[in-house]
Formats: C-alpha cells, sequence, structure tokens
C-alpha cells in the first residue's frame, strides 16, 4: 500500500522571503518599462490640488540594492509593531502570570452564555480603532489568554479578533483621528465643486451605529457558527487544575479592580477640557476633540503604549499582592517577562514582515496601481450603482496594495469626490464607499504592518502537527471579509436607492 507523501507548508518566514524576492524582481522589470502614472492629490495646507507624477522604482540594481542594505535594520527598528507588541507584552505578561487575566475572565463568564461572551468581545475590537493601530497589540493576545482560559482554541481568539478589528476598520461609533484626517480630505475636494459645501463631524453617526451592531452579530456568528467547529478542539494540558475563584483570588480582583477603576478616572478626568485642571493630557493646538485627543502631537498618540502597559502592570501587580501570587520582587520581575518567553521567532518574523513591507513601499507599486485605478474610475463615466460597486470593488484592490487610508485618500479624494457629486451622490458619501472597501481587505494583505502579529500569535497557539501556514492564515479571515462585503453592499445601494440619511446632515444623495 502506497503512502501518501505529506504536504510540505512553508513557514511564514519563507514566504516573506518569497515575497521579498518576488518584489525586487517585479520592480526590476515595472522599473524596466517604465510604469508610471498621473494623480491629483488635495493640499490640506493650500486647499488646492497638487499634480504628481510617479513611476515604480526599480530596486534591481546597484543603487536599489544598496538602499536596502541600508536601510533594512532602521526599518526593523522603527517598525511600529516591534517595539509596541514588547512593551505591551510586558505588561500582559504580569497581567498572566500572576493570575489577574485567569480570575478576571473567570468572574466574566461563569454565568454568560457562550455566544454573549463572543458578541462583547466583538463589538469591544470594532469600536477599537478609535485608539489606532495598537488594537491590534491590545487585543489579539488577551483575547487569545481569553479564549485558552475558557477551555475554547486560542486561535479562534486571534483570528476573531484579528477579524473584528480589520472588518470594523471603518465602521466606529465615534470619529477616529483618521476618520477626521479623511473628512478633511473629502471636504476640501467638495469645496471645488460647491464652494458653500460644509461636512458635519457627525455626517456618519446613523450608519455607523447600525453597522456597528451588525457587524458584531456577524463576526460573533461566524466564529461560534463556523471558525470554532473548523478549528476543532485545542490540546490542553492535562495536568491543569480545574480553577475557581477562593477567597484570595476575590481579593486579588479586588485589588485591582480598585487600582484600575482610580487610574481610568485619573485619566478620564485629564481629557476632559473645560473642567479645573482637566484636558492637560490634550493637544490644545488642534481644533477637533479626537485630534487633541489622538493628533500626531498629542499625549495619547505618542504614549498611549506605556499607558495601556502602566494600567496592565498595576492591574497584574495588585492583584498578585492580593492573592498573594507575587511574594517578592523577584516574582514581580520574572512576571514582567512572562509573556516573552520564546519569543526569538516572533522577532524573526517581524525582522523579515518590516523587510517585505520597507521593501514594497521603497518601490512605488502599491502608490502607482492606486493612481492608476483612481484614473480609470475617473475614465469609466459611470453613474448611479455602476460607480458604487465599480468604486468598492476597485478601492478593495487599492487597499490590498496600498493599506493606509489617509495616504490611499489623499490620493483618490481630488478624483472620486467630484466623479460622485457630478453625479448627484455625496461627498461624504464618495468616503463611505472608500472606507466600506477597506473593510474587506484590510485584513487580508501582508503588507498591512499588524497582520504579522496575527501571524505570529497563530504560530505561537499552533500545535506541532498542525503548524500556522501563511495561507491558511487568509483563508480564515475570507470568511469573514467575505460576509462583510455582503453586508456593505447591500447597505451602500439601500442607502443610496432609499436616500437614508447616513448621519446628522448628510445622505448618499445631494
Amino acid at each position: 500500500m502506497l503512502r501518501r507523501k505529506k504536504k510540505t507548508i512553508l513557514h511564514p518566514i519563507m514566504i516573506f522571503v518569497i515575497l521579498i524576492i518576488a518584489t525586487i524582481i517585479l520592480s526590476g522589470i515595472l522599473g524596466f518599462f517604465g510604469v508610471s502614472a498621473n494623480y491629483n492629490s488635495v493640499n490640506t495646507l493650500r486647499g488646492d490640488l497638487d499634480s504628481t507624477n510617479v513611476m515604480v522604482n526599480s530596486l534591481l540594481s546597484l543603487s536599489g540594492l544598496k538602499l536596502i542594505f541600508r536601510t533594512t535594520v532602521a526599518n526593523f527598528a522603527s517598525f511600529a509593531p516591534f517595539s509596541t507588541l514588547i512593551i505591551a507584552l510586558i505588561g500582559i505578561g504580569i497581567m498572566d502570570k500572576s493570575g489577574f487575566l485567569q480570575s478576571f475572565f473567570t468572574l466574566l463568564t461563569k454565568k454568560a452564555s457562550k455566544f454573549k461572551v463572543t458578541l462583547v468581545l466583538s463589538f469591544l475590537t470594532i469600536i477599537a480603532s478609535i485608539i489606532g493601530d495598537i488594537s491590534f497589540i491590545i487585543f489579539i493576545p488577551i483575547s487569545a489568554l481569553f479564549f485558552k482560559y475558557s477551555k475554547r482554541n486560542p486561535k479562534a481568539g486571534i483570528i476573531m479578533a484579528f477579524a473584528g478589528l480589520t472588518c470594523g476598520t471603518g465602521i466606529n461609533i465615534f470619529l477616529s483621528s483618521i476618520d477626521a484626517s479623511l473628512l478633511e480630505y473629502t471636504r476640501l475636494a467638495s469645496l471645488y465643486l460647491d464652494a458653500t459645501y460644509s461636512i458635519s463631524s457627525l455626517a456618519y453617526l446613523f450608519v455607523m451605529i447600525v453597522l456597528t451592531i451588525v457587524m458584531s452579530f456577524l463576526i460573533a456568528s461566524i466564529t461560534e457558527k463556523f471558525l470554532i467547529p473548523r478549528l476543532g478542539k485545542y490540546e490542553f494540558d492535562s495536568e491543569e487544575e480545574e480553577f475557581y475563584l477562593d477567597k484570595k483570588k476575590k481579593r486579588g480582583l479586588l485589588f485591582s479592580l480598585t487600582v484600575a477603576i482610580i487610574y481610568i478616572l485619573i485619566f478620564t478626568y485629564c481629557i476632559i477640557p473645560g473642567l479645573p485642571a482637566s484636558g492637560s493630557l490634550l493637544d490644545n493646538s488642534q481644533v477637533m476633540y479626537i485630534d487633541k485627543l489622538f493628533g500626531y502631537n498629542s499625549f495619547f498618540n505618542q504614549g498611549f503604549v506605556f499607558v495601556i502597559t502602566l494600567f496592565f502592570f498595576l492591574c497584574g501587580f495588585f492583584y498578585g499582592i492580593g492573592a498573594k501570587t507575587i511574594k517578592n520582587n523577584r516574582d514581580v520581575c520574572d512576571f514582567l517577562g512572562h509573556s516573552l518567553d520564546g519569543i526569538g521567532k516572533t522577532l524573526v518574523l517581524i525582522f523579515f514582515a518590516s523587510t517585505f513591507i520597507s521593501i514594497f513601499k521603497a518601490t512605488e507599486i502599491g502608490t502607482v496601481c492606486a493612481a492608476l485605478i483612481g484614473n480609470f474610475i475617473s475614465n469609466a463615466n459611470m453613474t448611479g450603482v455602476p460607480l458604487i460597486l465599480i468604486t468598492f470593488t476597485l478601492s478593495i484592490v487599492i487597499t490590498l496594495l496600498l493599506p493606509s487610508p489617509v495616504t490611499a485618500w489623499s490620493m483618490l479624494s481630488g478624483v472620486l469626490v467630484p466623479i460622485f457629486m457630478n453625479a448627484g451622490l455625496s461627498a461624504e458619501f464618495a468616503q463611505l464607499v472608500f472606507r466600506a472597501s477597506e473593510c474587506i481587505s484590510y485584513g487580508l494583505t501582508p503588507i498591512m504592518a499588524y497582520f504579522v502579529i496575527y501571524l505570529a500569535f497563530l504560530d505561537k497557539y499552533s500545535e506541532e502537527d498542525k503548524p500556522v501556514s501563511f495561507f491558511g492564515s487568509f483563508k480564515h479571515i475570507l470568511p469573514y471579509a467575505g460576509a462583510t462585503a455582503l453586508v456593505w453592499i447591500t447597505f451602500l445601494i439601500i442607502l443610496y436607492i432609499l436616500g437614508i440619511p447616513l448621519g446628522i446632515g448628510s445622505s448618499a444623495i445631494l
């Protein structure tokens, strides 16, 4: 009887090596043929359009290879997921090792159904986009531990968290700093056709409330009904004892939650303007509140990682004191490094991912493709539903190659906003269609910096006989992305046909 040959699965590190080589070769080919594109970007300082020509930069040359060697180390050191992951894991380590997370999760879930718990977690991942990309660093590892301590497959927690964060990236009840930046580009682009055009900061309030609720149920349902049965059982340590909350653990929770509430109240007071000695953590040079809170030079934008890490540390430390799981200073130091144990392979994965992303950006392939797609839509002369569908579909491709919403919209707003307004559609609706497409493809591109964090934690919790697959990681997200696409297409067409308000002072139709 013939034995079936075991299928060889390339490790994600090797896939990134292949992608690096392929990108360099592709840039050489496109650069040889002089592939380029023109686009008109909105200049937010002058309020007019800048005409820019961009061409593919070939790295298959001596100067290109010198650039790679010269910048690789610096790009790795400055790669945002690298530093934020290390710092956040320090805080998560003491929360986990002290027993806080297991006790807290047990307290939350002991009387709740699995679906309700997953639903709440889905909702939190969707609205987490307001705090920016650090949400990937927070929710992915904590969701894994949440499922693990619930005696469920931790990979399901990782996949669900990543799906919620990516499929919900353009959905938020609260205006994020990214949304504020996009709205400014939209407003300036609209002024070329209507000098009196104005856009409210609550322009998407109604549709976002509905979509947040719908997407929370959608992600929770896919996780419970499809993902978890598909992943199968997870092999837990058979020696683990049954966990229950005794007096020590309850005392530890009392200590830690009291400190956590005080910590949150102090920081909340410091970001409320207008009260005595309040607002000290806001950047008052900005106009909009969201920019004061999360703008580029704001305290929270530059120090939020440490704010969260300190919060995690205090929760874990005071739990350990109350529950007596921390007995001396050596325990504290050991617990801080707990989550960093065995992180070597993760750092190697991050190194090759950061190298690939920096090389791809240096080639300008994504920018050229985005410009070409924008020009195609401009020349298509479509209106109504065909315009919505072609913009939605091609914007999905743009996000795959250029997963930076502000950069992409700075290029496309000067094209799409006038096209939509000339077709009788609002400028706000043009931005909404663009953001909708981002929800579909943001989690399906390795060019997105935090995709590597998703890969790394899948690898960490994969059994030896079931190694993580680079392409398999995409297969886990595809059901979420497909369902999200159906939801968004349905919503966009309904909003257009019925003329339902998007929010306060806005609708799909002019």
